[in-house]
This record gives C-alpha cells, structure tokens and sequence, in this order.
C-alpha cells in the first residue's frame, strides 16, 4: 500500500479503457520486468487470497500478520491510518471493530463503510494534522499506522530519502495526537537513514521493534517500525 497509488473504486469508462488496455497487452507475449512483475502476481499467494478475501490488495496481510504477533490493535482504539489508498489496511480495522478508524492520503480513497477518509490531504502538511485532530474523538489517537511511501524516482537512495522524512515528520505529529500508552508503526525501505527514525522513536516509546511480516516480499527493502507505549509529556525535536 503506497501514499501514491492506484485507486480502488468503481471503475470509470476511463479506467474502464485502460483495463482492457491492460488486458489486451497482457494477451500478448512479454519480455523483461513486465513480464516478471506479471508472472509474480500471478503466482503471489497474498494477491489471490485478497482477491478471496475481498481486501482492496495484498498488503491487509501485513496488517493482519503484525497484529497477531504483536497485539497493537483493540476493541475500541481510535486509529490513523497514514497513506490509507486504496483502502486495504483499514478494511481490516474495521473487521477488527476497532473503534474508530480514520484514514489519509494524498489520492482519493473509495468510501468503506465503518471508516472516515480524508483523501488528497498531505500527510506533512499542518493544515492535514488539524484536521485529523478535528475529526478523532476527544482529539487522540490510540494507534498510528503508516504504509504511506513516496513515488519511487528509481534513485534508491533518494527515495530512501524522502520516505524517512515522511516517518520523521509522522513521529513527530505523533507527539501531538497520540495518547500516553499508544502504540505507532511505519514502514520504511531500509538503508543509511534508518537509525534516525528508530532513534526518534526510541525517545518517544518504551518499545521499539524491527519487523519484517511473512506477506512482505522477501527481496524487498521494506520493513516495520513498531513502537509500543507512547510516553507521556514528548516535545518534538
């Protein structure tokens, strides 16, 4: 799930044409990374049990896979859901009942029932944290979420880059939103920057893990921050 990716709603007579013009190129033979990005979907396990599972795409099992080991969503939490589009991490909250769930992101995400969406709301921006301060019950948070991620310019570095000082700016709100107690986890793309969100981090929780779910792709640089127990009376840096 990326804070810029593909839509998932009704399609439009618009998407309508590239859907089938994707249909018709995938009808004939392919060569190069296409054709292994293809043949990889095909064969993904996660993608076909989200398409059993109704979830919006693959990464709900990321989610699903965090939770269940290490428990940061219950009953009743109020819960932000960074870089939400298309939808797929918060329709597991709502299946988990969670108590409210709020999701952000800079595309416009398809309704779901049991969830408040702020679509095309940048995640960086001041004038986005009021909102969602605005719009939580009694102004908190239990538990922040981010599978949010930067438009890869194919630099590695540089999109390492861009997406630490997204985490960063994200921690730093959290000090403002997040309740004493409250539980926050990031993805990041791993790389020289990374010490500096776990070290913001260690300042502000009283856990913090690395975690790498099953349903993450095993060559891919993605992994999770989890901090647990928000600590009361942060001051951002």
């Amino acid at each position: 799930m990326s804070y810029i990716c593909s839509l998932w709603q009704t399609p439009s007579p618009l998407v309508q044409c590239r859907s089938l013009h994707v249909t018709l190129r995938t009808q004939k033979a392919k060569t190069g990374a296409e054709q292994i990005w293809l043949t990889r979907q095909q064969r993904d396990p996660y993608v076909k049990a989200a398409h059993a599972q109704h979830y919006r795409c693959r990464s709900a099992f990321k989610l699903l896979e965090i939770d269940k080991e290490h428990k940061i969503l219950h009953p009743g939490n109020r819960v932000v859901d960074c870089g939400a589009a298309p939808g797929a991490w918060s329709q597991v909250l709502v299946d988990k009942s969670v108590g409210f769930v709020l999701g952000v992101d800079l595309l416009r995400i398809a309704p779901l029932e049991g969830a408040v969406f702020l679509s095309k709301c940048d995640l960086t921006d001041p004038a986005t944290h009021r909102k969602i301060i605005d719009l939580l019950p009694s102004g908190q948070a239990d538990v922040i979420l981010s599978d949010m991620a930067p438009n890869a310019s194919g630099i590695k570095e540089l999109d390492h880059q861009r997406l630490v000082g997204m985490c960063l700016s994200l921690v730093d709100f959290s000090g403002t939103v997040l309740r004493p107690g409250g539980n926050f986890l990031c993805k990041i793309w791993d790389g020289g920057e990374s010490s500096l969100i776990r070290d913001r981090l260690q300042q502000r929780f009283q856990i913090v893990k690395t975690v790498k779910p099953k349903a993450s792709r095993t060559e891919s640089a993605e992994i999770y921050l989890l901090a647990k127990s928000h600590k009361s009376n942060n001051a951002p840096n």
